[in-house]
């Protein structure tokens, strides 16, 4: 099951975040998604774990402090679908 952290600190590693989660269980991967254009972590992060640690996992680190940040963990929502280009039903507009 994948666990969304959020307001990390943005100087959060892979490594860190591995090692937090590991005290609850086995930590299967990290991802910190990376700002495109500045190339810097945007502040959250999705970590991979057995479903039956989630919520251990979420009800001890959820609103715990790291680096002076109130960090927030919940389970991850699934991304939403998206219906391709803004131009897709382009011609299906009134005129």
């Amino acid at each position: 099951m994948t666990i969304f952290v959020g307001n990390l600190p943005f100087s959060v590693t892979q490594q860190d975040l591995s090692d937090a989660f590991a005290k609850f269980g086995t930590v299967k991967n990290v991802k910190i998604p990376i700002d495109r254009d500045s190339g810097q972590p945007r502040g959250f992060a999705f970590v991979e774990m057995a479903e039956s640690e989630e919520a251990k996992v979420i009800e001890q680190l959820d609103g715990t402090t790291w680096d002076n940040r109130q960090i927030r963990v919940s389970k991850a929502e699934p991304r939403p679908e998206r219906n391709g280009s803004s131009f897709a039903n382009r011609s299906e507009r009134p005129r």
